[in-house]
């Protein structure tokens, strides 16, 4: 078993998908990784890309390519945890990569044996992989699965699970499931008495344009109901207002 899954997913990614291989290629302890990539069915170059990364690299670490056409995102998310084998998995998108190529030796230079989650920092980056900025929210110093009810304060792509502790994505949120997933992985963990490592380093560089951003309307709508389900509807209300103030504390600061 190896100690990282690096689950990608990817549709049509031929601009982007190239810098993400690289990442994962260029890792220092590539020899802990495995590499699970759930294609739904590209038709733009994509796949070409892929075959010649597999030949290139399928001899120093597993690759596991599936290519299929699914029912969304968060279906393709779960065919990667399906897939993936690994005693932890992050999911490392089409445009995303690793901090630097020292950033898995890093994580993994911890005792993670009684560790649920491992977390850390985000950068986020333009379409040519330039730095933007750092991410807003930022992780807290101990991380629980009633630290979300400010946001998502870890990026996603930060956030590598234990994966015995992991529930399929609900499918019944188009744009957000992510946050529902990490709290229930992070609920789990606390059934099982595992604490959540803050590594305190930067580990992903963050494509700025992903799917919650293209539909963010409709992306805050679903986040408010899955506070809700974990939070109640009174705490999610003040929580809410606490969000608006602080959107308006960032825009004043701009001005």
């Amino acid at each position: 078993m190896k100690q990282l899954s690096v689950i990608t997913v990817t549709y049509n990614a031929k601009s982007t998908i190239e810098r993400t291989l690289r990442s994962v290629e260029h890792q220092t302890a590539c020899n802990i990784i495995e590499h699970v990539i759930i294609d739904g069915a590209s038709s733009d170059g994509t796949l070409d890309l892929l075959d010649a990364y597999y030949q290139k690299n399928k001899d120093r670490y597993p690759i596991v390519v599936k290519s299929e056409p699914d029912k969304g995102l968060y279906d393709a998310m779960n065919k990667g945890l399906s897939a993936a084998t690994g005693q932890f998995v992050v999911f490392l998108n089409s445009g995303d990569v690793f901090h630097e190529p020292t950033t898995v030796e890093q994580v993994f230079k911890h005792d993670v044996s009684n560790v649920g989650v491992i977390y850390g920092y985000t950068d986020v980056v333009d379409d040519e992989g330039k730095f933007l900025a750092k991410r807003f929210l930022t992780p807290p110093k101990h991380l629980t699965w009633k630290s979300f009810k400010d946001g998502m304060l870890v990026c996603h792509q930060s956030f590598y699970a234990r994966r015995t502790l992991c529930p399929s994505y609900n499918m019944t949120y188009r744009f957000s499931a992510d946050i529902d997933w990490c709290i229930n992985v992070m609920k789990a963990g606390n059934i099982a008495h595992m604490e959540n490592l803050n590594t305190n380093i930067v580990l992903t560089d963050y494509l700025n344009e992903g799917l919650t951003t293209k539909n963010h309307k409709a992306s805050l709508i679903e986040r408010f109901n899955i506070m809700k389900h974990h939070y109640g509807l009174f705490t999610t209300i003040l929580h809410h207002i606490k969000f608006v103030f602080r959107a308006l504390g960032r825009r004043i600061k701009k001005l």
